[in-house]
């Protein structure tokens, strides 16, 4: 069985990208997932991003290599959010 892990980013409008608010493991994503669902935080799973984004630091831009996926992540919940 895997460590659940999560991130949550932030892209403040005049950003230059999105960067890492939250990243955790294990009991604490779990929490934070449950406190997303509470809240009606949308959440999006993609394993590789997520392992990936949980290598960098919190506060940090988000790597440029991830912009493509996480455009289609930003669409996705934009969209969402508008049918709400």
């Amino acid at each position: 069985m895997s460590v659940k892990k999560i991130v949550a980013l932030k892209y403040p409008e005049g950003a230059p990208a999105p960067f890492i608010s939250v990243s955790a493991r294990g009991a604490l994503a779990e929490r934070l997932l449950k406190v997303a669902a509470e809240h009606g935080v949308p959440v999006v799973e993609n394993g590789m991003l997520t392992d990936f984004l949980t290598l960098q630091e919190i506060g940090s831009y988000v790597p440029e290599e991830t912009w493509d996926v996480l455009a289609g992540i930003f669409a996705f919940v934009m969209k969402t959010n508008a049918r709400l």
